[in-house]
């Protein structure tokens, strides 16, 4: 089976033809040329799709993209990056100019999807994505099926409050999970600790330009055996494992996994979240508890996309 998986962002549009087995057959990208409106947006969409279409026999469309997407995956509400775009079927505006079924999906339940057909998440019935991006998403798989809740946006995990004195991020409140482990946030609180550390090598580093300073820098900075760089991570890690707590407490679902530019950093974070879970989990939860690492990497999107398409027409 083949479907064609599209990942709409605000700068491009990928597309891709996807096997059920071998993965990724064909892909394209495109300038998404936001500022022109929906229409021109979803015409460009369908012209991809039919250039792909008409080498491969195709079962369906399944797309990913930012945004509130509504229970039966067609409509999507207010989409970041997207000037223009309040409330839109989008899976019925793509099926009228391709003639092809569309399901569409939020970008971080697609890397829930991802990794169920084709990433680690293969292993299990079950399980919890955690998106360590530029914010913090999520995506919840229950038994092999996206969990949508009521009106279809469930699994807004970055938004779980773990200290309501705490930072800012994109959430209405403070001390989200996003506030300490979104990327540019990160990156923030890096920043704080980095300068009350002037003879670190990352201040020597990064005080003229602090706006340069990327997670992977403090990644990189830790195998070298950096001490700062190490705290920090640790210290992201212990807020991951406390927001882990609240997932499986109020979900009892015990399979944790992690992607994204954030997730790079591996043990350096996953370490100290395994710890807070160990000594604060109540104890019948810990039972086959794990956490895991997802390394799909830049084709999470497309292959999610396609397995929606999967999900939804085979």
């Amino acid at each position: 089976m083949k479907a064609i998986g599209v990942d709409l962002g605000g700068t491009n549009i990928k597309a891709a033809v996807v096997d059920d087995e071998k993965g990724i057959v064909e892909q394209v990208t495109t300038p998404t040329q936001a500022k022109l409106g929906k229409d021109h947006i979803l015409n460009r969409i369908a012209e991809t799709i039919g250039d792909l279409n008409r080498k491969y026999e195709i079962i369906g469309i399944g797309m990913g993209l930012p945004g509130m997407v509504s229970k039966d995956q067609t409509t999507v509400k207010h989409p970041p990056n997207l000037p223009g775009w309040t409330v839109v079927n989008a899976a019925e505006e793509i099926t009228q100019r391709t003639g092809i079924p569309c399901k569409i999906e939020n970008d971080a339940n697609i890397a829930a999807i991802g990794s169920l057909h084709f990433g680690v998440g293969r292993n299990f019935d079950s399980f919890i994505m955690i998106t360590l991006g530029t914010g913090v998403g999520g995506g919840i798989i229950i038994d092999r099926n996206i969990y949508k809740g009521t009106q279809g946006m469930a699994g807004e995990l970055g938004h779980v409050i773990i200290d309501y004195h705490g930072p800012l991020s994109n959430s209405v409140t403070r001390g989200t999970v996003e506030a300490y482990l979104g990327q540019r946030f990160l990156s923030r609180f890096a920043t704080d600790l980095i300068t009350q550390n002037p003879s670190n090598e990352l201040y020597e580093k990064f005080s003229n330009d602090f706006e340069k300073l990327e997670p992977i820098d403090l990644t990189n900075a830790a195998k070298e055996g950096n001490e700062l760089a190490i705290e920090i991570l640790a210290k992201s890690g212990q807020r991951l494992g406390y927001a882990i707590i609240n997932y499986v407490h109020m979900m009892d679902i015990r399979k944790i996994v992690v992607s994204g530019g954030v997730s790079k950093a591996g043990d350096f974070l996953f370490e100290p979240a395994r710890d807070i879970v160990r000594k604060h989990m109540m104890e019948p939860f810990k039972e086959g508890f794990e956490l895991v690492y997802e390394d799909l990497g830049n084709d999470s999107a497309l292959l999610g996309a396609a397995g929606l398409a999967f999900n939804s027409f085979s």
